[in-house]
C-alpha cells in the first residue's frame, strides 16, 4: 500500500513540474500585424478568410506569450470592385483571433483593416456631359498589398499557456 501511495505522489509531483507555465495577455494589448499576401476586393467574397502574421513578438509577465510569425485570421467583411461611373472599390476585413502554438485562442476586438480605391465619380460624371462614353470610366481598385502593417488590439485578459 505504501509502494502505491508513493508512486502515486510521484506521478502527480512529476506532472506539476512538467505543467505548462500559465500568463495573462491583458486587454488593450496592440499587437501589430502584416498581411501575408496581396487581397484584391474584385478576387474575394464577403465571409472569406485571409491570413495575417504577427510581426514582434509580445511579452506578457517576462515570457513570451504570442511569438512572432504567429498567423492571425481576418473575415472579409466587404468586397466591392470598382465599377462604371467612377464607383471606386473596397475592402473591408475584420481582425478575428490568433490559435497560439498552445493552442489557445486570443480573440480581437473592433480592428478592422479598410482600404478603398480612388473615386473617379465627379470625373466621370463632369466629362460624359460631353464626351458620352466618359461615363464609363471606372474608380481605382482596392487592393490590400502583402505586407499590409495593421494593429489589432486584444479584446479581453486572456490566460494562455506557454
Amino acid at each position: 500500500m505504501k509502494k502505491i501511495l508513493f508512486v502515486i505522489c510521484f506521478c502527480m509531483a512529476a506532472s506539476l513540474s512538467f505543467a505548462q507555465k500559465k500568463v495573462i495577455i491583458k486587454a488593450g494589448t496592440i499587437v501589430p500585424l502584416q498581411a501575408v499576401e496581396k487581397v484584391k476586393a474584385a478576387d474575394v467574397n464577403e465571409g472569406e478568410l485571409v491570413d495575417f502574421r504577427v510581426i514582434t513578438d509580445i511579452i506578457a509577465d517576462g515570457c513570451i506569450a504570442v511569438p512572432k510569425g504567429t498567423l492571425v485570421k481576418g473575415i472579409v467583411n466587404e468586397a466591392k470592385k470598382s465599377s462604371i461611373a467612377g464607383t471606386k472599390g473596397r475592402l473591408t476585413i475584420n481582425i478575428r483571433n490568433a490559435i497560439l502554438p498552445s493552442g489557445d485562442y486570443l480573440f480581437f476586438s473592433n480592428t478592422t483593416a479598410k482600404i478603398y480605391g480612388k473615386n473617379r465619380t465627379p470625373l466621370a460624371v463632369v466629362t460624359s456631359l460631353f464626351l458620352w462614353p466618359c461615363i464609363f470610366i471606372p474608380g481605382t481598385r482596392a487592393e490590400m498589398p502583402e505586407g499590409y502593417e495593421i494593429h489589432a488590439i486584444v479584446a479581453a485578459n486572456t490566460e494562455v499557456s506557454i
